[in-house]
């Protein structure tokens, strides 16, 4: 170990370790590897995210599809979601919107339909008349 006397900045004088200096560049060397290896395994990392990102939003591109082929009945613009459990809750939700469409339909329908066992409409005698009359009757030209 070799020494030596030094003075700092300040002006102050100090014993001046050789090999301390050399084992602290060799410190600095293996910190900055350290740090090269980690900085490529994060990079690494990064990509692999990415991969399984695009892996999953296809995923729920297909459970998406799946979904829309077994309930027909729920339109495609309702199904929305970046995970399964979006696509899910966005189905339920969907389903309901249709059932409510379905009873207002029925509802509407039920409203303007004739009751069944209802006499058939017959035109009374004075209606049959008064159409007799008026159709008996010359148009006037102008």
């Amino acid at each position: 170990m070799t020494n030596e006397i030094v003075q700092d900045e300040t002006g102050e004088i100090t014993p001046y370790d050789v090999e301390t200096e050399t084992d602290s560049n060799i410190l600095d060397e293996d910190l900055k590897e350290r740090v090269r290896r980690l900085e490529e395994s994060l990079a690494s990392k990064d990509n692999e995210l990415a991969s399984l990102k695009g892996a999953l939003a296809n995923a729920v591109d297909k459970y998406r599809t799946a979904v829309l082929a077994t309930d027909p009945g729920v339109p495609a613009e309702l199904l929305k979601g970046e995970t399964v459990e979006d696509i899910d809750d966005s189905l339920e939700q969907a389903r309901r919107i249709v059932l409510q469409v379905r009873q207002q339909l029925d509802n509407d329908a039920a409203a303007k339909s004739i009751p069944a066992g209802a006499p058939p409409w017959k035109p009374s005698l004075s209606l049959t008349l008064k159409c007799g009359i008026v159709s008996s009757l010359p148009i006037p030209t102008l």
